[in-house]
């Protein structure tokens, strides 16, 4: 019987070791992103702080432009009793104010830009055709969006957000773990692309 010399050579094709699949991570959210997750969570629950008087003079002028435009007489007498003289006073003069420091600082973050008239007086307009609202729905919708968007960005100077940023009863749990799930399962298919289809014994003997 022939016995195997140095000159036959058996090759088998080994399964390489698959690297080790991570388990999702547990590692709290980055500040920013967890901070801000607060903020909408509190808007969710909070829709009155859109309707509250003080929030009119966060931007008075698109105010005018998206809700007081679209007002009925009686809502804005009613607006104006729920103000009272002083507070309509302050309000008048706010505008005046906001005005001026629109035509000579221009926020970038507004969707309103403005230009002095023919008549000296100063006009907005809307730095998009498509912001323009065509409904009253429509405007509020983009009233609250550039409020929210600034709620978000910690722009209201009248707010502590440290009652937010810091209270963990704003955490949206079921958001966080969805999220730690996408971002598990995403690494996990990222992973097989980047090997390719798995090897193994093929049995193929050369000899």
């Amino acid at each position: 019987m022939p016995h195997a010399t140095g000159d036959m050579k058996m090759t088998i094709r080994q399964r390489s070791p698959q690297q080790p699949i991570e388990a999702p991570s547990t590692d709290p959210q980055p500040d920013r992103i967890r901070i801000k997750n607060r903020r909408k969570r509190y808007l969710d629950l909070h829709p009155e702080y859109f309707q509250t008087a003080e929030i009119e003079l966060a931007d008075p002028l698109l105010y005018d432009r998206l809700v007081r435009r679209f007002q009925s007489a009686a809502e804005r007498e009613k607006e104006g009793r729920e103000r009272g003289f002083t507070g309509s006073m302050e309000t008048d003069l706010v505008r005046s104010e906001a005005k001026l420091e629109a035509l000579q600082h221009p926020d970038p973050n507004s969707p309103m830009v403005y230009k002095r008239a023919q008549d000296g007086s100063i006009v907005g307009v809307e730095a998009d055709e498509e912001f323009r609202p065509r409904t009253k729905e429509d405007a509020w919708a983009m009233w609250t969006d550039v409020m929210e968007q600034r709620f978000l960005r910690g722009d209201d100077r009248d707010f502590d957000y440290a009652v937010v940023d810091r209270n963990e009863e704003f955490d949206d749990r079921a958001e966080e773990d969805r999220s730690q799930l996408e971002d598990y399962v995403g690494r996990e298919d990222a992973q097989f692309v980047g090997e390719g289809l798995p090897t193994g014994e093929t049995g193929v003997q050369d000899f």
